[in-house]
């Protein structure tokens, strides 16, 4: 069915290309919300992925790679994004903040997952741009090494470093948060 689709949009079907937007818009925004940590501007980065896809779609080589090749673009679009904050930054200290939604849950450990949710998103707010793309492609979207190097257009061998390293800074980011919390007085849950 998707294969029609992209085939159909690649042939400059418009209505097509509405319905692969549809299936694959929501998706697309939690991964640029997960690596940018801003709404707006991974509001913006889905966009601008999607007009990419729209304009480059006949560079498309085959239609069943139409996901992996979307979600390159949008990581490149949040890329390009992080580079343009930090530009505009000029080394002033600024922190995103990252609206998560919570779903409410009236299971009895509910509290525990909010706490550690909570604490994983206080790690991931230290992790930068790269670490935070690598690890949502690789345990969000569930992509192998091979599929990380394919997205990323690097090495498998890189692939697999950057991946290691990013999962050691978010120890590190995690172990860093927890004896933050310790030191001022705060409990771990």
């Amino acid at each position: 069915m998707q294969r029609d689709l992209v085939e159909r949009a690649m042939a400059g079907e418009r209505e097509a290309f509405s319905e692969l937007v549809r299936l694959s818009i929501d998706r697309l925004y939690a991964i640029a919300r997960l690596i940018l940590r801003d709404e707006a501007r991974a509001e913006d980065a889905t966009q601008e992925a999607l007009v990419a896809a729209w304009r480059d779609l006949s560079a498309l080589r085959d239609p069943d790679r139409f996901e992996p090749w979307l979600h390159r673009l949008l990581v490149r679009t949040c890329y390009r994004d992080a580079r343009r904050e930090r530009r505009m930054r000029h080394g002033q200290v600024r922190e995103l903040t990252f609206g998560a939604s919570v779903e409410r849950q009236t299971e009895p450990d509910s509290t525990y997952r909010l706490a550690a949710r909570d604490e994983l998103e206080r790690g991931f707010r230290r992790l930068d741009t790269d670490e935070r793309s690598i690890l949502v492609l690789h345990f969000y979207l569930g992509y192998s090494i091979a599929e990380l190097a394919e997205t990323l257009v690097i090495p498998d061998g890189t692939a697999k470093s950057r991946l290691r390293r990013a999962t050691q800074a978010m120890r590190s980011a995690l172990e860093a948060e927890a004896r933050t919390a310790l030191s001022s007085g705060g409990t771990i849950a």
